[in-house]
Protein backbone atom coordinates (compact mmCIF):
# COMPACT_ATOMS: atom_id res chain seq x y z
CA UNK A 1 0.00 0.00 0.00
CA UNK A 2 2.60 2.45 0.71
CA UNK A 3 4.09 1.89 -2.69
CA UNK A 4 1.06 3.18 -4.33
CA UNK A 5 1.32 6.40 -2.49
CA UNK A 6 4.84 6.82 -3.29
CA UNK A 7 3.82 6.26 -6.90
CA UNK A 8 1.01 9.48 -6.81
CA UNK A 9 2.67 12.43 -7.24
CA UNK A 10 -0.83 13.97 -6.01
CA UNK A 11 -1.39 12.34 -2.50
CA UNK A 12 -1.75 13.98 0.14
CA UNK A 13 -2.07 17.58 -1.82
CA UNK A 14 -5.54 19.01 -2.07
CA UNK A 15 -6.78 20.65 -4.74
CA UNK A 16 -7.33 23.89 -2.94
CA UNK A 17 -3.23 23.78 -2.87
CA UNK A 18 -2.91 22.99 -5.82
CA UNK A 19 -4.69 25.77 -7.51
CA UNK A 20 -3.53 28.08 -4.81
CA UNK A 21 0.22 26.78 -6.05
CA UNK A 22 -0.89 26.89 -9.54
CA UNK A 23 -2.04 30.67 -9.71
CA UNK A 24 0.74 31.64 -7.45
CA UNK A 25 3.12 30.48 -10.01
CA UNK A 26 1.43 31.06 -13.59
CA UNK A 27 -1.74 33.78 -12.53
CA UNK A 28 -5.06 33.26 -13.38
CA UNK A 29 -3.84 34.44 -17.14
CA UNK A 30 -1.28 31.48 -17.12
CA UNK A 31 -4.43 29.12 -15.87
CA UNK A 32 -6.67 30.22 -18.72
CA UNK A 33 -4.03 29.84 -21.52
CA UNK A 34 -3.64 25.89 -20.22
CA UNK A 35 -7.38 25.36 -19.61
CA UNK A 36 -9.61 27.58 -21.43
CA UNK A 37 -12.58 27.90 -19.18
CA UNK A 38 -14.65 30.50 -18.04
CA UNK A 39 -14.15 30.63 -14.42
CA UNK A 40 -10.58 31.25 -14.94
CA UNK A 41 -10.62 34.09 -17.51
CA UNK A 42 -13.91 36.05 -16.10
CA UNK A 43 -13.44 37.47 -12.45
CA UNK A 44 -11.38 34.15 -11.29
CA UNK A 45 -11.69 33.51 -7.45
CA UNK A 46 -10.16 30.61 -5.56
CA UNK A 47 -13.85 29.06 -4.72
CA UNK A 48 -15.99 29.57 -8.04
CA UNK A 49 -12.53 27.71 -9.30
CA UNK A 50 -12.68 24.80 -7.33
CA UNK A 51 -16.45 24.14 -7.32
CA UNK A 52 -16.14 24.00 -11.15
CA UNK A 53 -13.22 21.56 -10.96
CA UNK A 54 -14.59 19.62 -8.84
CA UNK A 55 -17.60 19.65 -11.14
CA UNK A 56 -15.56 18.66 -14.18
CA UNK A 57 -13.59 15.98 -14.72
CA UNK A 58 -11.42 17.13 -17.78
CA UNK A 59 -10.49 20.09 -16.98
CA UNK A 60 -9.49 18.94 -13.00
CA UNK A 61 -7.45 16.46 -14.81
CA UNK A 62 -5.61 19.11 -16.89
CA UNK A 63 -5.35 21.29 -13.72
CA UNK A 64 -3.74 18.40 -12.09
CA UNK A 65 -1.22 17.57 -14.98
CA UNK A 66 -0.20 21.02 -15.21
CA UNK A 67 0.73 20.98 -11.38
CA UNK A 68 2.47 18.01 -11.46
CA UNK A 69 4.52 18.79 -14.61
CA UNK A 70 5.26 21.98 -12.42
CA UNK A 71 6.56 20.19 -10.06
CA UNK A 72 8.73 17.96 -11.94
CA UNK A 73 10.33 20.87 -13.72
CA UNK A 74 10.96 22.37 -9.98
CA UNK A 75 12.95 19.24 -9.21
CA UNK A 76 15.13 18.91 -12.41
CA UNK A 77 15.67 22.21 -11.92
CA UNK A 78 16.66 21.75 -8.31
CA UNK A 79 18.85 18.86 -9.13
CA UNK A 80 21.19 20.83 -11.36
CA UNK A 81 22.23 23.34 -8.66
Amino acid sequence: MADTHANDPLHGVTLKAILKDLVARRGWDGLEEHVRVRCFAFNPTINSSLKFLRRTPWARRRIEQLYIGDQESIRRFESRE
